[in-house]
């Protein structure tokens, strides 16, 4: 958190691939709570992810809450039940063109936040 007891606010952007357009909703739809776990204990709350068609961009926004980004992430990452969620959405996406090296969902500066 800022010193100011703040959240940091993230947002990402990613592809959709067409064909996994269906799979990927219903899968959100019925996230699995060991996964919804993993994400309250590394302290991000308000998570939301958005569909733009016919671009098929998925763009996501959440608040982080806690002390410890990178080591709050890895942990998240370490989760079996969390990799095994990744390896069925993973195929779902395509990162963007513009994304740096090694990033899966491209960050997007926020320029605006209005509470």
């Amino acid at each position: 958190m800022t010193a100011a007891g703040k959240p940091i606010r993230f947002g990402q952007m990613i592809r959709l691939k067409p064909e996994m357009r269906d799979e990927y909703i219903q899968l959100h739809a019925e996230t699995w709570p060991p996964v919804l776990r993993a994400i309250e204990r590394a302290g991000i709350r308000r998570y939301s992810i958005f569909l733009r068609e016919p671009e098929m961009l998925l763009f996501a926004t959440f608040e982080y809450w806690g002390d410890d980004f990178a080591g709050d992430m890895k942990a998240m990452g370490e989760d079996p039940e969390v990799q095994r969620w990744w390896a069925r959405t993973a195929p779902c996406q395509a990162p963007l063109d513009s994304a740096s090296a090694g990033e899966w969902w491209a960050s997007a500066r926020e320029v605006f936040f209005h509470p």
